[in-house]
């Protein structure tokens, strides 16, 4: 029998398994790191993209009476952050199929891109287990 400190934690014999973390909301929206999988792509890419024009349409129709025409003006940072929300859900998508985020330029292509997109990102099944983006996504 050993002798060890009753104040010491105890050793574990269970294997720690790496990645399978879950990202946060902010993560997903804001960071360009990481790979999520086709629900979360799904699920978080429509949710922002209605919840976005639903806020966009709501600026519009109750602040232009009051603003005029600068309301446009006032969109602008609106806009911003939901272009970046959908690069940062599609570059961690790309991710997951293990090629460089640089690949969300593909849906500048006229009609062959977005198809494409849709395709590789939207129906086909991320790279299993770890990737040179990261562990594999969690379980969400």
């Amino acid at each position: 029998m050993s002798e060890s400190s009753p104040y010491e934690a105890p050793e574990s014999d269970v294997a720690v398994v790496s990645g399978s973390s879950k990202l946060t909301l902010k993560e997903i929206y804001l960071s360009f790191e990481g790979r999520i999988p086709r629900k979360v792509y799904w699920l978080y890419g429509v949710l922002g993209l209605i919840v976005g024009f639903a806020l966009a349409f709501g600026v519009i129709f109750g602040l232009s009476a009051v603003v005029g025409e600068w309301i446009l003006v006032l969109m602008i940072p609106l806009y911003i952050m939901l272009i970046w929300a959908s690069l940062a859900i599609g570059v961690k998508r790309w991710h997951d199929r293990n090629k460089s985020g640089w690949w969300i330029l593909i849906q500048f292509i006229p009609l062959v891109g977005p198809i494409w997109q849709l395709v590789e990102c939207g129906f086909l099944e991320g790279t299993a287990g770890d990737n040179q983006f990261g562990p594999a996504p969690g379980d969400y």
